[in-house]
Order: structure tokens, then C-alpha cells, then sequence
């Protein structure tokens, strides 16, 4: 599994683009007709709009911050050296346009904030997270969807790339009383405690 970085405001760009147009890039079983996220993996790494309504694609940049497409952190053969084995680790010699539906997630992640979005990649099955394990504590308290419409306060147990392992603490009905289970790290949200001076 490797993880990719990207700007948040460039993946936005993309986004835009993507919604903007009227027609997409095909996937080689046939016709795509929605917005999506594409990751080519090639010469470099980047993120870019599926959309097909603009004769060229322009890379995001400093001078071009409305662009469609955007390298992932050490991927870009234009400013990294090591950008090749950056990219054997994380793909091996696999190279090629791989359709995403992390289009509304990556919204969801900017629309709370976020600057830096990463997507794990696991073979052909991706996801998008804000943060990173270390922007996490072990016995720290965080707030997760229930399901039910609101949230349980919880302590995380443990983590990796992708899942938070946690147990209900601080809960009332009887909730707390719940085995430990797991959710997807970017589900854990810190808890806001405002304190009177």
C-alpha cells in the first residue's frame, strides 16, 4: 500500500473542473458519466479532473492555480530526482489512468479545513484522509459517528494508515459498555473542550 499528498486547494481545482464539464474520459470498459478523480501514474504522479470538455490539460502550479492536474508530494518530475523510485515503491512498474470515487470524500475533507489530502492506494481500491498518524494520540479522546445521527466520544486503542481501533468512553444509555471496534481513521474527530478563563 502506498500513500500519496496532495494539496488540498489544487484536488479542489481538480474538483471544480471535473463538475464544470459536460463530458469525461472513458474507462476502458466504456463511457464515464460523472465527475471523478483520476490518479495516472507515469511520467511522475499526479491527481487530475476526469473531464474532457478542454482540448489540453493544464498542470496546477504557482502560475496556474485553476489547472486540472497536480503532482503528488515527491512524485513530480520536474522538481524531485528521486521521483522514479518514489514512484517503483508505491507502484512497482504498474503505470496507467486509475478511476477513483473518492470525488465527494476529498469535497467532504476540504469543506472541513483540511490543507493536505492523502490517498492510500491498495491495488486498484483507493481512499482519501486528512491526517496523519501521527496527528493522532493512542488514549487520546475523539468523537465518531454513531450511525444513529450523532456521535460516540471514544478512546483510540490503535492505528494504521487506514483504521482507528477505538472504544466508547464517556457515553450515556449503556454505550460505553460496547467491545472495541474499528472505523476509519479519517471518521475520528477531535473533541472540542472550551474552558471559561
Amino acid at each position: 500500500m502506498a500513500i500519496l499528498t496532495f494539496d488540498a486547494r489544487a484536488v479542489q481545482a481538480c474538483i471544480t473542473h471535473a463538475r464544470a464539464s459536460k463530458t469525461f474520459i472513458a474507462k476502458w470498459d466504456g463511457p464515464v458519466n460523472v465527475p471523478k478523480l483520476l490518479i495516472c501514474v507515469g511520467h511522475g504522479v499526479h491527481i487530475m479532473s476526469n473531464g474532457a470538455d478542454t482540448p489540453t490539460l493544464q498542470l496546477h502550479d504557482a502560475q496556474n492555480p485553476t489547472g486540472q492536474f497536480h503532482y503528488a508530494e515527491g512524485l513530480d518530475p520536474f522538481s524531485c530526482d528521486d521521483w522514479m523510485e518514489n514512484r517503483r515503491r508505491a507502484f512497482r512498474d504498474l503505470t496507467g489512468l486509475y478511476h477513483t470515487n473518492i470525488l465527494d470524500d476529498a469535497q467532504t475533507l476540504i469543506d472541513r479545513g483540511a490543507d493536505k489530502l492523502r490517498i492510500s492506494t491498495d491495488g486498484h481500491s483507493m481512499r482519501v484522509f486528512a491526517q496523519t498518524q501521527s496527528d493522532y494520540l493512542i488514549g487520546g479522546r475523539y468523537d465518531v459517528p454513531s450511525g444513529l445521527g450523532r456521535t460516540f466520544s471514544v478512546e483510540l486503542l490503535d492505528i494504521n494508515d487506514m483504521i482507528a481501533t477505538v472504544k466508547n468512553v464517556g457515553n450515556q444509555n449503556g454505550f460505553d459498555a460496547m467491545q472495541p471496534y474499528r472505523v476509519p481513521l479519517d471518521d475520528l474527530r477531535e473533541i472540542e473542550t472550551r474552558r471559561a478563563a
